[in-house]
């Protein structure tokens, strides 16, 4: 059975031409087929038999895939070139050549253009010179061949209370073809009649079939199916071959669609699925022993189950795909699940009493060999027949299947060999010279870093990594941190005892005997301690607020640099569209010289032009370059890097009215910090005023008679005779001290007068910025409601007017440049108001 439908697309916003029509035909069950034994080769009669109908083409596809491939991506087929600019006809022949250059990649069949030209249409272009003889207007004209052929109301019929319009128009035998208008009559003012031929001619034309765009821009689709090969390897082949034998004119570029779209957005998917599935396994494997050594053990039987995996897609050709990535990781969890089975049983004997590895490992493998092998066959048998298909959905089945069955081999083979001694070493630790232990460990690291290697590939950069990143690697930061840490160091400094004095005294100290003194003494100031301790930490809260200023501070770099190089790309974009233009308009100039209609001077101009405007586009490179200088150093990246963004559109920050937000800028913080640590220095200062305590002992000898309690003893001069002391220092003289104090107090002024002026300062500035970001908001409404479309039109109309010979060169080049300046000055436009928001986020702190 065969069920069409003609210009129907799937969903009714996508337009579909009358010309374009879907075939839906439903076979008969695969053993009653007599022509064909296959698929493939059904469809190739079917395309040999459909060959011979004129002007037909062909495309073959499964209804629900062809379906799922126009809802998706636009497009009826497996992959899609889509080629965009702005000339049709110069699209149309970029198709035709793509279509030279991939027919003889292995892998293509059913290529077809898309059909944007070849439908005829009847054009009647009026002699204005015999209609100025004859006395007609082109109106009067046009109106009489719409009445004819379209139909146009005469007047009004009433019937009853009901009315309805009385439509004129010629009977359906004097509308056929092309000669009923050539002879359709007109009538002239003077009374006379002649045919429409006599004042315009008539013929047919080819003109566009269907007119289509994408983001904004015109494009056509060279389709084609792929059998027999990956998509990825045919989209690779295709690339390698026009990009070294196609060249499109500046501003035309080509995209791929379809399934290779698909891949490519599944590979974005699959590049997290695939590490956060290794990381709940690690997770879970944590939870389950409570143990990081036994966790990373287990964790190996997903490298070695990966090396299955791979080896087993190589032994049967099969390429990585998706399907492919999600055996990966149903692999990945029976592979973990057979290790668990043998090291919980591990585990089980060691509480049982066996505390010998070896036994331990002898016994464990013996018993535990029946459920990992069991478990192995059931899984890979079970997947067999899925590995063996070869009927509808083969292409998903088979490498799922296939990494499944060849992984479990490699798993089972490190569980039952491997894994045992991984154990012990695990167990009784890696004994033996440096050597071998740094290449265990280091072995251990590349099985554990494995799994990823294939999923790793440098990412796009985006606005909030690139900050991360410079506030990471970024050596004005990296001292910011290293000043608060000094800060923090200096608040052992602040109990700071002088020296201990030790003295010692010898000779005649009571008599004329040789005698000895020693003493040692302490000085201790325990009302500065407090003081100086308060003033380190208010220094410690500085050094933080510095390094919140200095992370402000390269914040506010990043933003503008990137925001910068953002405005020069989309300005290189808007100038190498007007190049296209530019060239264009070259080759007109260049052809009306050549053939004489106009003079030198017109052509000339228009090289000149777009002398002066590859001028402006190589500078604009070179300015792009510094601004990912300017970020390169911001960031400290070593290599190149890519960034996320490529559209250039204003940065919509929403602020309120109140002024008081700047309170959180990391600047006026730090001023209103100074005033804190002024007012700690004061304090500091004044308990130096305060007395400080000393403390003493001594120890020494008198040689002599001493008379105690009526005994008269002699004493020679060992150290016998001890004694303590205390002391207080007062300061007398203050007059210095009273000074500082002073000064300090002054300071303090000094500090708040700062801090509010500045205050005062950003308050300003950020009236000023919510002031601007309003005047810029009306003006990017007044770009986007009017100019831009103005732009468009002007230069639209100038492009045709000027093709049409209707207006000189002269004003063809005002309109372009007209067109090329609104468009800049809006790109001026949203460069401002980001410039406005990035200041505004400086101001408060975001």
């Amino acid at each position: 059975m065969i069920v069409t439908k003609i210009g129907s697309a799937e969903i009714p916003t996508d337009p579909m031409p009358m010309e374009a029509g879907d075939m839906i035909i439903i076979m008969k069950n695969k053993d009653e087929w007599t022509s064909a034994k296959t698929t493939e080769e059904l469809m190739a009669k079917m395309e040999e038999a459909l060959e011979e109908i004129p002007g037909a083409t062909t495309e073959f596809s499964q209804p629900v895939q062809m379906r799922m491939n126009e809802l998706m991506t636009g497009v009826r087929s497996d992959v899609a070139i889509k080629i965009f600019g702005e000339d049709i006809d110069r699209l149309v022949s970029a198709g035709d050549e793509i279509m030279e250059q991939i027919q003889g990649i292995k892998g293509i069949t059913d290529a077809r253009p898309e059909r944007v030209a070849g439908l005829p249409q009847i054009t009647v272009k009026y002699d204005k010179d015999k209609l100025a003889l004859y006395g007609l207007n082109v109106g009067d004209l046009n109106r009489v061949v719409r009445m004819g052929f379209a139909g146009e109301t005469a007047g009004t019929v009433y019937e009853g209370e009901k009315r309805f319009d009385l439509v004129v128009r010629l009977i359906q035998d004097k509308r056929q073809d092309i000669s009923n208008l050539k002879s359709l009559y007109i009538t002239l003012p003077s009374g006379n009649q002649i045919p429409l031929e006599q004042v315009a001619d008539i013929k047919f034309e080819d003109g566009p079939m269907q007119i289509s765009r994408e983001d904004g821009r015109r494009r056509i689709v060279v389709g084609f199916n792929i059998r027999g090969r990956d998509v990825q390897s045919v989209v690779k082949d295709i690339q390698a071959k026009l990009d070294k034998n196609l060249k499109l004119p500046a501003g035309y570029y080509l995209t791929y669609g379809g399934q290779f779209e698909n891949l490519q957005q599944a590979n974005k998917r699959l590049m997290v699925a695939v590490p956060v599935a290794l990381g709940l396994i690690f997770i879970l494997l944590y939870f389950t022993f409570k143990s990081i050594k036994q966790s990373v053990l287990i964790f190996t039987a997903i490298p070695l189950s990966a090396i299955g995996g791979v080896f087993a897609l190589w032994m049967r050709g099969m390429p990585f795909s998706i399907s492919a990535g999600v055996g990966f990781i149903a692999l990945f969890g029976v592979a973990v699940l057979n290790c668990i089975v043998l090291i919980a049983y591990f585990n089980e004997l060691k509480k049982e009493g066996i505390t010998d590895i070896y036994d331990r490992i002898r016994e464990g493998t013996k018993v535990r060999l029946r459920p990992v092998l069991l478990t192995a066959s059931v899984a890979s048998l079970g997947f067999l027949p899925m590995a063996l298909s070869s009927g509808a959905g083969a292409e998903v089945q088979k490498p799922l299947a296939t990494v499944v069955i060849g992984g479990l081999v490699t798993a089972t083979l490190l569980t039952l060999v491997v894994l045992p001694i991984l154990y012990y070493f695990f167990e009784k630790g890696f004994k033996g010279n440096n050597n071998t232990k740094k290449g265990a460990k280091l072995a251990i690291v590349l099985l554990l870093v494995l799994p990823f290697a294939g999923f790793s590939q440098q990412q796009p950069l985006t606005l909030d990594n690139a900050i991360a990143t410079g506030l990471k690697n970024n050596g004005a930061v990296q001292a910011s941190n290293l000043d608060v840490a000094r800060q923090q160091q200096l608040r052992g400094t602040a109990f700071d005892a002088p020296k201990t004095e030790i003295n010692g005294t010898f000779g005649q100290i009571n008599s004329r005997a040789q005698d000895k003194n020693l003493s040692i003494s302490q000085t201790f100031s325990p009302f500065q301690y407090g003081a100086r301790r308060n003033l380190l930490n208010e220094n410690v809260k500085a050094g933080e607020l510095r390094l919140g200023q200095t992370k402000q501070d390269i914040t506010f770099e990043i933003r503008q640099s990137w925001n910068m190089m953002l405005y020069y790309m989309q300005l290189n974009k808007v100038l190498v569209e007007q190049n296209s233009l530019m060239q264009q308009f070259v080759r007109a100039a260049e052809l009306k010289f050549q053939t004489g209609e106009t003079g030198s001077l017109e052509n000339v101009t228009a090289k000149a032009k777009q002398l002066e405007l590859q001028q402006q586009i190589k500078q604009n490179e070179a300015l792009i370059a510094v601004e990912k200088s300017k970020l390169k150093t911001l960031l400290k990246l070593d290599g190149d890097f890519t960034i996320s963004e490529t559209e250039f559109r204003p940065n919509v920050f929403a602020i309120g009215q109140d002024s008081t937000q700047v309170s959180q800028n990391a600047t006026l913080r730090l001023a209103q910090q100074q005033v804190n640590i002024a007012t700690a220095e004061k304090k500091a200062e004044r308990s130096l005023l305060l007395p400080d305590i000393s403390a003493g002992y001594f120890i020494q000898s008198l040689t002599g008679s001493q008379e105690w309690n009526g005994v008269s003893t002699y004493y020679n001069n060992t150290l016998r005779f001890q004694g303590f002391s205390v002391g207080i220092s007062i300061p007398l003289f203050w007059n210095a001290s009273s000074a500082r104090i002073k000064a300090a107090n002054t300071n303090i002024q000094l500090q708040k007068a700062n801090a509010d002026y500045l205050k005062a300062q950003l308050t300003g500035s950020y009236e000023q910025q919510v002031k601007q970001l309003d005047t810029y908001t009306a003006m990017l409404q007044y770009y986007n409601d009017t100019a831009l479309p103005n732009a468009n039109t002007i230069s639209g109309n100038a492009t045709k007017a000027y093709q049409n010979g209707d207006i000189s060169y002269v004003e063809y080049v005002q309109g372009l440049e007209t067109s090329l300046a609104i468009r800049i000055n809006y790109i001026n436009a949203i460069n401002n108001y980001n410039q406005a928001a990035i200041n505004l986020q400086y101001l408060l702190n975001q």
